[in-house]
């Protein structure tokens, strides 16, 4: 082995110790507010209920989700690696929501609000709901953001500017 390939290898170590540290951190200081898995599994089981009954947005979710399991269990792997930096969800949400026909910005201001009141149902800490909500206005922001620039080019790049927050 050269050295040259030696030094390489070791950075690439200290670069994995370093993400593997960033995301312990970014886990406990998530979990100091109460926003662990069994918080995370909650929500996204309580909201989903909520969703699967609401006259705007259940009657969209009903026509693309077939099994519901599976797709609870994709949206907590998804949520872990957003709050803790989990690294275990893969996947783009972007191109499933593009595919979403008249998608726009009302959808995703009533998802937030259902988000919200769902996040502060069961309440651990308020820096909790504003931790989660805050991450899901950013994910609602770019979404509605890409799906706008997509269809009106330009034009759109601001368009989650107003969604609600939490």
């Amino acid at each position: 082995m050269t050295e040259a390939s030696v030094q390489q290898s070791g950075a690439v170590r200290q670069g994995e110790d370093f993400v593997r540290a960033a995301r312990e951190d970014k886990r406990a200081r998530a979990e100091a507010i109460g926003v662990d898995a069994d918080y995370i599994a909650s929500f996204v089981d309580r909201f989903y209920a909520r969703i699967r009954k609401d006259d705007l947005l259940g009657p969209i979710f009903a026509e693309r989700i077939a099994d519901w399991d599976e797709h609870l269990g994709r949206m907590k792997r998804f949520w872990r690696s957003i709050l803790h930096n989990s690294g275990e969800f893969s996947g783009n949400p972007m191109v499933k929501h593009m595919a979403i026909p008249g998608l726009d910005a009302s959808h995703f201001a009533h998802w937030l609000d259902l988000f919200y009141a769902t996040l502060r149902e069961d309440e651990p800490d308020p820096a909790a709901t504003r931790l989660v909500g805050a991450r899901a206005r950013m994910i609602a922001d770019s979404l509605l953001t890409g799906i706008e620039t997509q269809r009106n080019g330009l034009v759109g790049a601001r368009a989650g500017k107003d969604l609600p927050h939490a």
